[in-house]
């Protein structure tokens, strides 16, 4: 569990007006004292994450936040990235003092429920101040009955309030995370066979697979099925020498058309990059997004959104390879703007398109949002894999295997040159 990548974990993020208690209860919770606390104002500065296992939840993710009334001079900057986090925050804690409720509290709130993410409402010092029965009902009546009241300095009382905390968050849980959706499982039949295509090329980990391959590999398991692992150049020979043809090929998105090619037509073929399209974000979104490819000219301007970080090779797949075929198909210059990190640019709606990452590293709740935001902005979206697939020439290959997505992508294009 200490090694579940991050993008899969419930991620629970705290919230609550400066010095309500937020780190101080986060200490208690995860039983050390991760996050500094003291009665000065603004301790926290910047976003607190800790991964644990919350049994019998499983793997999480907890996000201590900077208090939402940090009157400091870096307080404006302080409240955004904490507003920022509701982007990836699948639960949120709303901490509060007994009888306060302030427009702080009620500012949360509306942005909690206009993202309709779940919300639980903690009292915390009550050993300082019993909190009304008045006031508990109307949160009652506020937060569904979704409240608890701890003392985060308690710890005599401390496994139980953990325990309440807990039963709380599992009433609240997404039913992604009860039950979390296939990665592969629904394209491979029991005994199946699926053969996964990995380059090992410069920014493959130094004796490991990348994060989608393992999932990858794992879920084929998980729905017991086997997995055959070749590199590009041996795919060929490898679908010769079986005495069945496969249920399905996939590969990394740069190898995609010796793949296609060498793949047999009645065989499900996609990548890595697709599969996660489906698994964290929106496929028929991002298939859709894909058809304004075709409607780009020279001069306008591209987002290549990258949710991680790392130190880009010479010929890296977003600042390089992509640009380089989106310009080659266009036939002209393009504004490309490479964006990696968790946050998106703040004049989005400035872009013609936006080319996201399959985004591994982060859960489907960011994801997702990251989607709705560009939709906001009225810009369409697509992600590396179904992008590349269509500057290939094999999009419709690719996506044979998701038909409502290869729908929505011939739609949407047939529309565009109606226009």
């Amino acid at each position: 569990m200490n090694k579940t990548p991050s993008g899969n974990r419930l991620h629970i993020a705290l919230f609550g007006r400066t010095n309500v208690g937020k780190s101080s209860f986060l200490n208690m919770v995860i039983g050390q004292d991760l996050a500094i606390t003291s009665p000065v104002p603004g301790t926290t500065t910047d976003v607190v994450q800790k991964a644990m296992e919350l049994l019998p939840i499983g793997p999480v993710i907890f996000l201590d936040t900077a208090g939402l009334d940090d009157r400091s001079v870096l307080g404006t900057l302080r409240i955004e990235k904490t507003y920022n986090v509701l982007n990836r925050a699948d639960i949120v804690l709303l901490l509060l003092e007994p009888n306060e409720w302030t427009d702080y509290e009620e500012h949360v709130l509306e942005e909690v429920k206009k993202r309709n993410i779940p919300i639980v409402a903690i009292i915390n010092k009550i050993d300082l101040m019993k909190p009304s029965i008045n006031f508990v009902n109307s949160l009652k009546s506020i937060f569904n009955e979704h409240i608890i009241s701890v003392s985060s300095v308690d710890r005599i009382n401390k496994d139980s309030y953990i325990s309440a905390l807990k039963k709380q968050i599992i009433d609240v849980c997404p039913v992604d995370f009860l039950q979390p959706p296939t990665l592969i499982g629904d394209l491979l039949s029991p005994g199946g066979l699926a053969i996964l295509v990995v380059p090992i090329d410069l920014e493959a980990p130094k004796g490991r697979l990348i994060l989608p391959q393992v999932q990858t590999i794992r879920d084929t398991l998980d729905n017991d099925a086997m997995a055959l692992i070749v590199k590009e150049r041996e795919l060929s020979h490898a679908i010769s020498t079986l005495n069945k043809k496969p249920d399905i090929v996939i590969c990394d998105s740069q190898v995609v058309l010796k793949m296609v090619a060498d793949t047999p037509e009645d065989v499900k073929a996609t990548t890595f990059s697709i599969l996660f399209s489906r698994y964290k974000g929106d496929l028929i979104e991002q298939a859709k997004g894909a058809a304004y490819i075709d409607a780009l000219q020279p001069g306008d301007k591209i987002l290549v959104a990258e949710a991680c970080t790392h130190h880009p090779i010479e010929d890296d797949i977003g600042r390089v390879k992509i640009p380089r075929w989106l310009r080659q198909y266009v036939g002209g210059d393009l504004q490309i703007d490479v964006y990696s990190g968790r946050d998106y640019p703040d004049n989005l709606s400035s872009y013609k398109l936006v080319i996201h990452c399959a985004g591994c590293v982060l859960n489907r709740r960011e994801m997702l949002s990251r989607i709705q935001i560009a939709r906001e902005a009225k810009v369409p979206i697509t992600n590396y894999g179904i992008a590349i697939s269509f500057l290939q020439g094999v999009l419709k290959r690719t996506l044979d295997p998701f038909p409502a997505a290869l729908m929505a992508f011939k739609n949407e294009r047939k529309r565009l040159k109606t226009l």
